[in-house]
């Protein structure tokens, strides 16, 4: 790896991105009694701080005049380490160049320029009825009544950060002095509903962007009732522009920023697909970014350190630790990542407590303890190198009787094709309900593989059970082995947070997941089915013959292998 000699990082925006988001534009009370409205109540009018402070552009250069030693409550005590004032203000506000009254105000000029780049402002904006701002939308809710919390990719974030985010030597946080960086859009937070000018994109696509959708191309979580969720199409697009970056051959590390609750599963998701030896770090945030206690902005930082410190780097120079996630300085393992809570800290490591692989310092220095076993990205099984154009898939017929057919899942350019995306359930089982018979759980099975392969040829079945082995009952096993012996195959896995693994047996046709959860072993399994296809089906699902049992037994087996090293 020949990496020049200033790093460039990738910046990938995901979906409903907290990190990504900034609280609600409140018009400023400037603003309201500006325009005759009445000021908020909860903020004081006489005030002159009064108003919460909002990062704007400036549109003509101004002079201001700056209270000598307002900069901190004790810079007048040591008045003697100072030099002389640019002049004074007297009681009319009127500048002169030398004291002409004791009750002279001492000031620095500045001339703030529109080039210099973002200023705390108070925030003048008023809705188009002439009323103010008091959230993201007024009344109805929809598309076309609020607005968009979230940044359509990481470019202003990153300027935020360098402009306000001030270091430990007074200056920015530098991001821009590390590294340089190039945005992409993957599957954004925000999207330009009008469409954008190729002169005014800020990510690295060329030519214009058409209007975009939101829940198709961009996926929100505010206002709540818009929240959009990013669908199979959209984890095949995100992808497939992964990988691309990924090959790209410029970059030092990729950055990807995602939605806390589910960070944990797109990183999982990334070790196995992309086919890269540069380092993956996730970073996500509790808090939006801008708001009181927001750590997102830190995450970021220190994920730029991780990468261009090196400390990732294997013998042969590849990155040895895997994609990880960077939270209140901490380094997690993508495969170990739980959400635990929605706080700063709140995440832990799973599996048997070795998820944690270091910390980042005070100084945002990487200290690397551990080093995962697991395979991932270049050296994954199932990443997009490995993948072949058509694989084995399933097709349903009448009375629900499911063959085998071919599953185109590359295109001609070698990219996922969304529709073929296979689609795996999640079957939980507790304790102290009235436990359903073997017909109900069978037709409960049957519904689901029905309604999955309606929508995709490569289905599968995560079954969770009571911990730390996935036991269920003997009705639910039956109906899910009848499900195995239909090409679809199940994974077992404990309920929680697990650490042991559930029971594999040679006689057994169901999957161990290892100690993943349910999520990530349903992750694992649409990667294995991308691989290794669906299992051949037998004739008769409830009676299957030697060398239809010994035919899925084999294909079971090499999905087992997979299961346990990745």
């Amino acid at each position: 790896m020949n990496a020049p000699a200033r790093p460039r990082i990738a910046v990938l925006a995901g979906p409903t991105a907290t990190i990504l988001g900034s609280d609600p534009l409140v018009t400023s009370n400037k603003a309201r009694l500006l325009h005759g409205l009445a000021p908020r109540a909860s903020v004081d009018p006489t005030r002159p701080d009064g108003d919460v402070l909002r990062p704007q552009r400036l549109a003509a250069p101004v002079r201001v005049l700056i209270e000598q030693f307002s900069g901190h409550p004790l810079e007048s005590d040591a008045e003697e380490l100072y030099g002389p004032p640019d002049g004074y203000v007297d009681a009319l506000h009127e500048f002169h160049p030398e004291r002409t009254s004791p009750s002279d105000v001492p000031v620095y000029q500045a001339e703030l320029r529109p080039e210099d780049g973002l200023y705390m402002l108070p925030y003048m904006a008023l809705r188009s009825d002439g009323s103010a701002w008091d959230g993201d939308s007024a009344g109805d809710v929809g598309d076309e009544t609020s607005r968009q919390p979230f940044f359509p990719d990481a470019s202003r974030l990153f300027l935020e950060i360098d402009r306000f985010g001030v270091g430990q030597d007074g200056w920015g946080s530098q991001l821009a002095k590390s590294a340089d960086f190039d945005f992409v859009r993957a599957a954004p937070s925000g999207g330009y509903r009008r469409g954008l000018p190729e002169s005014r994109r800020t990510d690295i696509g060329h030519g214009d962007i058409a209007p975009e959708v939101r829940g198709t191309d961009f996926f929100p979580y505010r206002p709540t009732s818009l929240r959009s969720e990013p669908t199979r199409s959209a984890l095949a697009g995100l992808t497939n522009v992964a990988q691309r970056t990924a090959s790209d051959g410029r970059y030092a590390g990729l950055i990807w920023l995602e939605g806390s609750p589910n960070l944990e599963e797109t990183l999982y998701w990334l070790s196995l697909l992309i086919d890269t030896a540069v380092p993956i770090v996730g970073c996500a945030a509790q808090r939006p970014h801008g708001s009181l206690g927001a750590e997102g902005d830190r995450n970021i930082v220190d994920a730029v350190s991780y990468i261009t410190s090196g400390a990732w780097r294997n013998p042969e120079g590849e990155d040895g630790m895997g994609p990880v996630a960077l939270q209140d300085q901490l380094i997690f393992s993508a495969r170990e990542l739980f959400k635990v809570n929605s706080r700063p800290g709140g995440y832990r490591s799973g599996g048997v407590g070795g998820g944690v692989l270091g910390l980042i310092d005070h100084q945002s220095i990487p200290r690397l303890e551990f080093q995962p076993r697991r395979r991932f990205t270049r050296h994954s099984e199932l990443n997009m190198k490995r993948l072949t154009r058509t694989t084995a898939g399933l097709g349903i017929g009448q009375g629900n009787h499911v063959t085998g057919a071919t599953c185109e899942i590359l295109d001609e350019a070698g990219w996922l094709v969304p529709d073929a995306m296979p689609i795996v359930s999640i079957v939980k089982a507790g304790r102290y309900h009235d436990e359903p018979d073997d017909a109900a759980w069978r037709n409960d099975v049957d519904l689901r593989i029905k309604d999955m392969l309606g929508q995709s040829p490569l289905a599968g079945l995560v079954a969770e059970g009571a911990a730390p082995y996935g036991t269920l009952s003997e009705a639910a096993n039956s109906a899910l082995r009848s499900a195995v012996f239909r090409g679809v195959p199940v994974v077992r896995v404990g309920r929680g947070v697990p650490e042991g693994i559930p029971r594999s047996e040679a006689t057994d046709v169901f999957l161990s997941g290892s100690n993943l959860s349910a999520t990530k072993a349903r992750l694992l399994l649409m990667a294995c089915l991308l691989r290794f296809g669906a299992l051949p089906p037998a004739e008769d699902p409830d009676r299957p013959t030697t060398s239809e049992f010994a035919a899925v037994r084999r294909k079971l087996d090499q999905l087992q292998e997979i299961i346990f090293t990745h």
